[in-house]
């Protein structure tokens, strides 16, 4: 299970970063490209700010403080819990995820104080903003965590856990 673990996080960063080299070789200084209909957009875009650009107009030092420091505190954490919990499955699998996609991110935030940005997509009149391979395994991540932590929420295994659980909501 180890194994699969590492290789499962191998392979997102070497994903996230091959891809990012690629679109810094073959789309920095050129028009973007359409795919499917427009469906598919790559362009290429260095992201100083965190989530969707947000903060990229702070000042360089409050910016690496944010995006730098305080989120790889933040990604030590999260692994921390993880194994101090023991968690096991989905949580286990979504916050591996999570983790590792954050971990590439930070790296080219650490390294060149950005982060590449290269795909977009649409979807009727529905428009993703202009995201990465680490972005897509950061929200996987979450949302096989948050899935798991619903389930296990909505689906007490006991009257004690029914009973938490009413308390918590009701």
């Amino acid at each position: 299970m180890r194994l699969l673990f590492l290789l499962a996080i191998v392979a997102t960063i070497g994903c996230d970063q091959v891809t990012k080299r690629v679109a810094t070789a073959e789309l920095a200084d050129t028009p973007g490209r359409s795919y499917l209909g427009g469906s598919v957009r790559l362009e290429y875009a260095e992201n100083t700010g965190g989530f969707l650009g947000l903060g990229a107009d702070l000042p360089p030092e409050v910016r690496a403080g944010i995006f730098t420091t305080a989120t790889g505190l933040l990604l030590l954490a999260v692994a921390g819990v993880a194994i101090h919990q023991r968690w096991r499955g989905l949580p286990l699998v979504g916050m591996t995820l999570f983790v590792t996609g954050g971990a590439s991110n930070w790296v080219d935030r650490f390294i060149r104080g950005s982060v590449v940005d290269f795909m977009v997509v649409r979807l009727g009149p529905i428009r993703t903003g202009i995201f990465n391979v680490a972005d897509v395994a950061i929200m996987v991540g979450l949302g096989f965590f948050v899935w798991s932590e619903l389930n296990r929420l909505l689906r007490p295994s006991s009257s004690t856990d029914a009973r938490r659980i009413w308390r918590r909501f009701g």
